[in-house]
């Protein structure tokens, strides 16, 4: 025997000796193992962030859609700052839409059971469904439905703040607050009201009860003309109350306002432009009306 033959012999002898081609196809071996561990578990993590990234796509969405109803709709500029609404609104909406997915995304963990799985998603999103919609009622119901012409001055007023005593006294047309924005109307003592009408108005006022929110008394925006007339203040009283570069500066996108009432929102006070000779509203403009 050759004694390249012998040293073969000898290495295939040996206790747990194995050849190159061994050593090489362990080696092939265990990467594949490791590939494989790997792959399942980036798997697993892509698994969860996906369900993440998914319910957080869908609650943006809802998010915007929600944004746009409230500043757009119901709290047209620049209403949402006299209603105070802004800050609750937003804060409301980041907690609902970054808790759930946040929520989702800590309970999808990687082998857990199906069932399980979808038992809890099922929560987070009904509770966060539940409290989506109960936030989106409650802006709802605060939003300025009726901006209402009285005696010397508009106010906002809201489905919540209605007087909802003596619904059958309520005209037709007033009996269901507008879900596609603010309608302008006018809410004035009538010229025939009795004593009893007064003192019972007088009554409401002491507790809380202002005629602008019981809606027996709403009317067309028509029959309030001689409080435009009446009451209107000339443009360059908000001078005294606002920084004159402001007022010229808002007063100049309407042209053809000639006069102005105040406007009593929940929070802040604004200004209704008017064109007096014509009886026509012309926009509210955030400045201070005294």
């Amino acid at each position: 025997m050759s004694r390249e033959g012998a040293k073969a012999q000898i290495i295939r002898e040996r206790p747990g000796g194995g050849g190159y081609g061994d050593f090489k196809s362990e080696a092939v071996k265990s990467a594949r193992v490791h590939f494989t561990d790997f792959f399942l578990a980036m798997s697993a993590i892509s698994s969860r962030i996906r369900a993440f990234l998914l319910h957080l796509s869908v609650s943006a969405t809802l998010a915007l859609l929600a944004l746009a109803l409230v500043f757009w709709i119901w709290y047209p500029a620049p209403l949402y700052k006299a209603m105070g609404v802004t800050n609750i609104f937003l804060l409301l909406l980041g907690v609902d839409v970054v808790l759930g997915p946040c929520l989702t995304l800590a309970v999808a963990k990687p082998g857990k059971k199906r069932h399980l799985l979808l038992f809890d998603l099922t929560v987070i999103i009904t509770v966060q469904a539940a409290a989506f919609l109960y936030g989106l009622n409650s802006v709802a119901e605060g939003r300025p439905a009726w901006v209402v012409l009285g005696a010397g001055q508009f106010s906002l007023t809201s489905p919540a703040d209605l007087d909802t005593r003596n619904p059958e006294q309520v005209a037709a047309e007033y009996r269901q607050s507008s879900l596609t924005g603010p309608q302008w109307i006018s809410a004035l003592l009538p010229a025939d009201a009795d004593t009893e009408t007064q003192n019972e108005l007088v009554f409401d006022s002491l507790a809380g009860i202002e005629i602008y929110q019981q809606p027996r008394y709403y009317r067309p925006l028509s029959e309030g003309f001689s409080v435009i007339q009446e009451k209107a203040k000339p443009l360059d009283d908000l001078k005294k109350y606002n920084p004159e570069g402001e007022v010229q500066e808002k007063l100049a996108a309407y042209p053809d306002a000639d006069a102005y009432l105040p406007l009593k929102g929940k929070e802040l006070f604004m200004t209704v432009l008017v064109k007096k000779d014509e009886n026509r509203v012309i926009a509210i403009v955030d400045l201070q009306p005294w």
